[in-house]
């Protein structure tokens, strides 16, 4: 774990209440799994918030890297104020990344809102080393989603929006169709419905595709002191900024 103070490069909007920025941090950028996190102090006194935000590698290119996030309160919204030249305070990387398999396959990416964050470095990570890519990204709609240029050009991008504006109209796990049978591989990161739902669509179709999901839980300390991120599991109690944020789907749901 590396504690350094990174430097803002730039803050974009990357689709409605949601941004991207990047930093330049050389031990922040360095030896990063795909699916792990950073826990970022989002404020300038380092009081209000008090407790650093935890957020999903987005992108690393070198010594610099990129956080997607949405604005849902005073943490991320300071961090999407955040201007060229700025300095901000956190530590990482944390956790247990994805894995990618050892022979070239088919794998399938699955976000739920924000939880795509991760799966674009994963997809980039998966193209460099011979894998076939499909990503698929639910949304509420057309406005809630990663533009299709965000994707390196070798992965398919499919989309599905709950009110039908952008592709097929429901949640994501409703249109796994040809995609669930076709990966030999399948990554999730969303909310614990998303889950669920995943868990039932995948748990009886005989692919033994054992599925590895990133979990979405509030993590105050983000190595495993304050135990705020505690999860039941079929193996017992474990915690997700130190056990995951990478779980079997099926020891959770």
């Amino acid at each position: 774990m590396i504690i350094e103070t990174a430097t803002v490069l730039s803050t974009e909007r990357a689709y409605e209440g949601t941004y991207i920025t990047w930093f330049q941090g050389p031990g922040l950028s360095t030896n990063v799994e795909p699916g792990q996190f950073v826990m970022v102090h989002c404020s300038d006194e380092g009081v209000d918030p008090l407790f650093a935000r935890a957020f999903s590698y987005h992108r690393v290119e070198k010594d610099r890297f990129a956080l997607l996030y949405q604005v849902v309160g005073k943490g991320s919204g300071w961090l999407a104020q955040r201007q060229h030249g700025d300095l901000v305070r956190m530590y990482g990387p944390l956790g247990n990344g994805l894995r990618l398999p050892e022979r070239p396959g088919n794998l399938l990416l699955i976000g739920g809102g924000v939880g795509i964050a991760p799966m674009v470095d994963m997809a980039e990570r998966a193209v460099a080393a011979g894998h076939q890519v499909v990503a698929m990204m639910g949304a509420r709609s057309a406005a809630h989603l990663l533009p299709a240029s965000a994707w390196p050009r070798e992965v398919e991008y499919v989309t599905v929006t709950e009110d039908g504006s952008a592709g097929p109209k429901g949640f994501v796990t409703q249109h796994l169709g040809k995609y669930q049978e076709w990966a030999s591989k399948i990554y999730a990161c969303g909310p614990n419905p998303m889950f669920i739902a995943l868990a039932d669509a995948l748990r009886w179709n005989g692919r033994r595709q054992q599925p590895e999901i990133l979990m979405e839980e509030n993590m105050p300390c983000g190595w495993g002191m304050c135990y705020g991120c505690a999860i039941f599991t079929k193996h017992g109690v474990r915690l997700c900024c130190k056990d995951g944020p990478r779980f079997n789907l099926f020891d959770v749901f």
